[in-house]
């Protein structure tokens, strides 16, 4: 199927773009191959490349991209000892370890926000669906949700000793134990 929109952009650009994959990766075989996946890559978006406003700008995001992804594979990886000790600071336990602590300080919520958390963030359901099942409107049930999650946050910060980095993420916490089994 004939694109004159592509073959036009690619014949107005594929010499710059065939430079700038040259000089930035050093290897003539290597930017004819990334010229290779690139015009590729611009035939599967079909008629949507005849849609796109700017296909030189395009042509040379897809092309930066392509050159990460080569150059990040053909960066060279020193295997790391097994015997690497993980640090951890001030009695706190790796982060992959507090799904221990979750079940007791969700056991700890009140109902409304423990339905709300598992409905939306461990089983994975819209909050239109959380909508849909409690009654509410969109607007109510994200509100709802939004209250459950900053709950969930103080009591993780309270009960497990929870700590966030600058960026929010979780840094480290101090385990509680399990709640009794029933």
């Amino acid at each position: 199927m004939s694109r004159p929109c592509l073959l036009a952009a690619w014949s107005a650009n594929e010499a710059s773009l065939r430079a700038y994959l040259r000089h930035r990766i050093g290897d003539a075989g290597d930017a004819d191959e990334l010229m290779q996946e690139l015009f590729l890559k611009a035939i599967r978006q079909g008629e949507l490349f005849c849609r796109v406003e700017n296909p030189r700008a395009w042509l040379f995001q897809v092309a930066r991209n392509a050159l990460a992804d080569r150059l990040r594979l053909r960066h060279e990886y020193l295997p790391l000892p097994d015997d690497l000790a993980i640090p951890v600071s001030d009695g706190l336990k790796p982060v992959d370890e507090l799904s221990q602590c979750l079940p007791r300080v969700l056991a700890e919520l009140a109902e409304a926000d423990r339905q709300a958390i598992r409905f939306c963030d461990i089983d994975g359901h819209s909050q239109q669906a959380l909508a849909d099942l409690l009654g509410l409107s969109l607007s109510a049930a994200k509100s709802r949700l939004q209250r459950a999650r900053r709950r969930l946050k103080q009591q993780l910060e309270t009960a497990c000793q929870v700590e966030f980095d600058e960026t929010g993420a979780v840094s480290g916490f101090t385990p509680r134990p399990p709640l009794p089994e029933r």
